[in-house]
């Protein structure tokens, strides 16, 4: 992509995911500079700044230069900052949050549009986070998959993962909250047209994809298990390494994400904004 407003965007890899340089987040962002970002946002998934240092009211402003916020249901919010969660690990804790793959808020009638996450503590060593792109996974698949796709729905759910009767251990379990909020169920088409880019993608995850509409958990269990391999595959994936200063911000619409869990006895904390999104059609 062109060099615009001294903005240059970098692909991460041919699959998703793109490095922008020459943009201060904490300064806010010109009219030519938001465009050149959308684009971009479009056509790679996600984008990746370095060496920001957003305060939590330039957070919150650079996520509604993008739309409007939505506030997690189940995250612990920063304090005085309820458009923020907190995404944290403490030294003691040895389960993550989001360490599988999965998109954020599918299990909502209007799935999340993004999430914008920065780093503000982080280990010595790990805690990486991998990213996949499921229009390249989708394009990949052969004609007669993608026929097969083309008339499905899944039901997408929150409640065996942030629910009352969830298997969450009680370490992770203090970290969220509103258990008995976690009765949200969607059903969306299997394979969608990404409103921004306009590209055909897959829009199943393994954290809160359930089954296909009309089909058992049983029946839908081995095409779903096939996509899941196939999807996370390293023809489709990223791992991208965070900084301090680091900025993540990932179309969940395009992308699954997975923050992986190799950094025992050390903390992590990030801060997470998701911003509302949009009914998503085949």
């Amino acid at each position: 992509m062109p060099e615009t407003d001294e903005i240059l965007v970098k692909p991460a890899s041919h699959a998703v995911g793109a490095e922008v340089d020459g943009v201060d987040l904490s300064a806010g962002l010109s009219p030519s500079a938001l465009n050149t970002l959308r684009k971009a946002f479009a056509a790679h998934g996600v984008l990746f700044f370095r060496n920001q240092s957003l305060t939590p009211e330039q957070h919150i402003e650079f996520a509604e230069s993008w739309g409007t916020i939505v506030v997690n249901r189940f995250f612990t919010p920063v304090n005085d900052y309820p458009q923020v969660a907190e995404v944290r690990k403490e030294s003691h804790q040895s389960i993550n949050v989001g360490g599988g793959w999965h998109t954020d808020h599918s299990y909502d009638e209007e799935p999340a549009l993004g999430s914008i996450l920065c780093a503000k503590e982080l280990p010595a060593s790990g805690g990486d986070t991998l990213f996949a792109g499921m229009s390249a996974a989708y394009e990949a698949l052969s004609p007669g998959l993608k026929e097969t796709l083309s008339g499905l729905r899944a039901r997408h759910s929150s409640r065996h993962v942030f629910g009352e009767e969830a298997d969450m251990p009680d370490d992770i379990r203090d970290r969220l909250r509103n258990a008995k909020e976690a009765t949200q169920d969607s059903v969306h088409p299997v394979v969608i047209t990404h409103p921004l880019s306009g590209r055909k993608a897959l829009y199943v995850n393994p954290g809160f994809t359930v089954g296909f509409d009309g089909w058992t958990v049983e029946e839908s269990r081995p095409l779903l298990e096939y996509l899941y391999q196939h999807a996370s595959s390293e023809a489709f994936t990223f791992r991208f390494h965070w900084e301090p200063g680091s900025v993540a911000f990932w179309d969940n619409r395009a992308t699954w994400h997975y923050a992986l869990n190799d950094y025992p006895g050390q903390r992590r904390l990030m801060h997470r904004i998701t911003l509302d999104g949009e009914a998503l059609s085949a």
